[in-house]
């Protein structure tokens, strides 16, 4: 990523993760090699159990052991799965925006309608 920063990006958006902790500590660890661009958490909000399985394989991204089983209860019913991923996404991005982030980056896979609930979400909680 210093290489990327010394040609010229303006910021940098991470990968898809759920434990906010990784995301305080990647931009720790940024800021420490000398990185002061924008770091961007990339979030995807969770509409679908195998879909996240994927992204999460493709990316080596982890989900938390809570939250797979909080999956897994609501696996086959879409209506549930969204409520989840709806208030899931919506607290880590309050997490996030408190704790500093610059903005969120949504990963919709063409799901919008969740990102738009999450976005109203947000607008009544901050």
């Amino acid at each position: 990523l210093v290489t990327k920063v010394r040609a010229g990006v303006d910021f940098i958006i991470t990968q898809l993760f759920f434990d906010n902790r990784l995301y305080f500590d990647f931009v720790k660890r940024a800021r420490a090699a000398g990185i002061t661009v924008p770091i961007i958490p990339g979030i995807m909000p969770i509409t679908d159990a195998a879909q996240i399985q994927r992204m999460t394989q493709m990316c080596g991204a982890s989900v938390p052991a809570v939250l797979r089983a909080e999956m897994e209860r609501r696996r086959h019913d879409p209506i549930a799965m969204t409520q989840l991923g709806v208030a899931q996404a919506t607290a880590q991005c309050v997490d996030l925006l408190l704790g500093g982030a610059p903005g969120i980056h949504f990963y919709t896979l063409n799901q919008s309608p969740a990102t738009r609930m999450i976005m109203t979400a947000l607008r009544v909680r901050l």
